[in-house]
């Protein structure tokens, strides 16, 4: 994996994964996919979809902890605080050489700059939410996420993925 490959694609998934709207009906089409993918694929995941804070979709499957719930949450405030994918952010720590913590004063224990969250983007708007799993290591978590949106918004996954490490 390259750090600046990483991120230059993940700013193209950012620009790219854009909804024209997007509510509860949407918030329940995308996390209903992630769960399908999960199942058809044997994964122990955790998803969650926010807008505005406000939970609308939140799944556990067979083998989550509360360890899951945990990493869900913080990884979705790291999107939703700096509008920008969970791993996106951890990258760019690691390129710099330091923490949320040193950098913006931000504990670990309630944000985790590690992959899986992704912001809700929509026209107009900005972003207005965050979709995250958690229960795959960081890069296949973010990744799993752009493949349903990329479903989602009929985007082609294949053009948007991240480079094989």
């Amino acid at each position: 994996m390259n750090i600046i490959d990483d991120l230059q694609a993940i700013s193209v998934q950012e620009q790219t994964l854009v909804f024209s709207q997007f509510n509860e009906a949407h918030a329940w089409l995308l996390g209903g996919h992630l769960r399908k993918i999960a199942l058809t694929r044997n994964l122990v995941l955790a998803i969650d979809i926010r807008i505005l804070g406000r939970q609308l979709f939140f799944c556990a499957l067979d083998g989550c902890t509360p360890d899951h719930a945990n990493w869900l949450r913080r990884k979705g405030q790291v999107a939703a605080h700096f509008l920008r994918s969970s791993y996106a952010v951890g990258l760019q720590m690691q390129q710099q050489e330091t923490t949320l913590a040193e950098k913006y004063g931000l504990s670990a224990i309630d944000y985790a700059p590690h992959g899986g969250a992704f912001p809700i983007t929509v026209v107009g708007a900005g972003v207005i939410g965050t979709v995250t799993v958690s229960g795959l290591p960081q890069r296949a978590d973010h990744e799993l996420v752009v493949e349903a949106l990329c479903a989602q918004l009929s985007q082609d996954y294949s053009t948007l993925a991240l480079a094989q490490s």
